[in-house]
């Protein structure tokens, strides 16, 4: 089971990890989990690029030794990137050691300074490790997990979850994976275009 709204009381217990921006201005942050891959990342850029939109892909290190072209695609389109370890390794059944290797093997490849934890499942003594071999690193979760890689969801439930539940500042979730396509292809034009429609500028992390 899964919030589609993160509780402001799990935003407390984790201050250092950045859940959501400035909520002053009617801007929005879209991510993009577990690419790149054909068909679905060349989709989303599709997309993005018909609102003129931008967004921060956390791609798996795996993905991107797999499918150079389609991740070149995305930093030619001006996208901001971050790391989702090279293994999409759930931080929670992986010790310190293997985490942080898996972590340093994707940063190899992208060389960035965002980090997001596969499923945002991370243990405290992971934070610190990744934090000592970057200092920089900023560790982006979410305000809004739009549940698009949940196959029991109807797409027309999915977007309405993520039209009701998006705000100024907020960080939202979608996945250009395989599984999440069937409700992302459903999705993702018919809430950009709501959120130009309402005004909505988007930001990147």
């Amino acid at each position: 089971m899964y919030l589609v709204k993160t509780p402001w009381a799990l935003k407390k217990l984790y201050p250092a990890l950045t859940w959501n921006k400035e909520r002053d201005k009617p801007q929005i942050y879209l991510t993009f989990d577990d690419g790149p891959i054909p068909i679905v990342t060349p989709f989303v850029l599709n997309i993005l690029k018909q609102y003129n939109a931008k967004a921060t892909f956390f791609c798996i290190g795996d993905n991107v030794a797999k499918h150079p072209d389609v991740y070149q695609a995305v930093v030619d389109a001006g996208h901001r990137i971050g790391n989702h370890t090279f293994n999409h390794l759930k931080g929670w059944k992986t010790d310190d050691d293997t985490y942080t290797q898996n972590f340093i093997k994707c940063d190899d490849l992208l060389h960035t300074d965002l980090f997001r934890p596969p499923y945002g499942r991370i243990k405290r003594t992971q934070i610190q490790r990744l934090k000592a071999v970057k200092p920089d690193l900023e560790i982006i979760m979410w305000d809004v997990l739009s549940g698009d890689f949940d196959l029991n969801l109807k797409p027309e439930v999915c977007l309405a979850n993520v039209i009701k539940h998006t705000g100024n500042g907020a960080i939202i979730v979608f996945h250009d994976s395989l599984k999440a396509f069937p409700r992302l292809e459903y999705v993702l034009p018919k809430a950009l275009a709501h959120w130009a429609d309402k005004g909505y500028s988007f930001g990147i992390l």
